[in-house]
């Protein structure tokens, strides 16, 4: 008897933006790093992009999205999946105009409070009568921590907590993408075991009251134990890339903008 193995197409991720709310180099900053002329140490606010079964998945849709999107020659995007309502996450939401108007309405995936804080940031988005004509339209999704679908791809939400504001991760086949994160409780760990590629947020070398500092996110890779790791929301306070990468476990990478990767 003949049997059939159904191979899955790669993956294949873009690192959109690789740094922290400043972004690098930070306005008016004098830090060595913000004056590096490395391209790997000029980072854009946090996003990345999930090329999958034909489906451009956008996570996060920050202040550089129109910029991102011009420098990966981005065609379409097929659904944006917000982690949380922070601004270095969100408000490149009215960039997606060009895309409405050759899709329709973009779908977006979020928690309810994520919703919320959406339609009071982008009213004109939202609005149900008189919308201004030029304004975009979405289609709302609201996520729970459990296994949605964008079409016909499975997405996992990992949860976890930036301090006191509940954040989502997502897991898509065995890629899972975690930011923000200070802590996570041991059932959500659970559901990051198998991955082969983890990125995961590490903001300094010093400790930090919302984010991972580099020590807890290579402890927390070490729980996980995926076959790579790659850093990401990385501030300037960090070091220079090269100089971090050095010191770093031979499976663990410092994330770079426009850095892709395929598994």
């Amino acid at each position: 008897m003949l049997s059939f193995v159904v191979k899955l197409r790669p993956l294949k991720i873009t690192f959109l933006g690789t740094g922290t709310s400043q972004g690098i180099p930070v306005i008016g900053s004098n830090h060595p790093v913000c004056y590096s002329e490395n391209p790997k140490d000029k980072r854009l606010r946090v996003s990345a992009l999930v090329e999958v079964d034909g489906l451009n998945i956008l996570i996060d849709c920050g202040p550089d999205f129109r910029q991102q999107m011009l420098t990966n020659n981005v065609e379409h995007v097929d659904a944006i999946l917000y982690t949380h309502e922070h601004s270095d996450h969100t408000v490149g939401l009215d960039d997606i105009r060009p895309y409405f108007f050759r899709q329709g309405d973009i779908p977006i995936f979020a928690h309810q409070r994520v919703i919320d804080s959406l339609q009071k940031r982008f009213d004109y988005i939202f609005a149900a009568e008189n919308k201004y004509p030029g304004a975009p339209s979405v289609r709302e999704n609201i996520i729970v921590n459990e296994i949605f679908k964008v079409k016909d791809v499975n997405v996992l939400p990992i949860n976890v907590m930036h301090n006191r504001v509940q954040v989502f991760g997502f897991r898509i086949r065995d890629f899972a993408y975690v930011t923000d994160a200070k802590t996570v409780e041991k059932e959500e760990v659970e559901k990051l075991k198998g991955v082969d590629v983890l990125v995961l947020n590490a903001l300094r070398k010093e400790p930090h009251h919302s984010h991972f500092n580099l020590e807890e996110a290579l402890e927390f890779i070490e729980k996980v134990n995926p076959e790579r790791a790659y850093l990401t929301h990385i501030s300037h306070k960090m070091g220079f890339h090269d100089e971090v990468q050095a010191e770093l476990p031979e499976n663990v990478f410092l994330a770079y903008d426009n850095l892709q990767i395929s598994l």
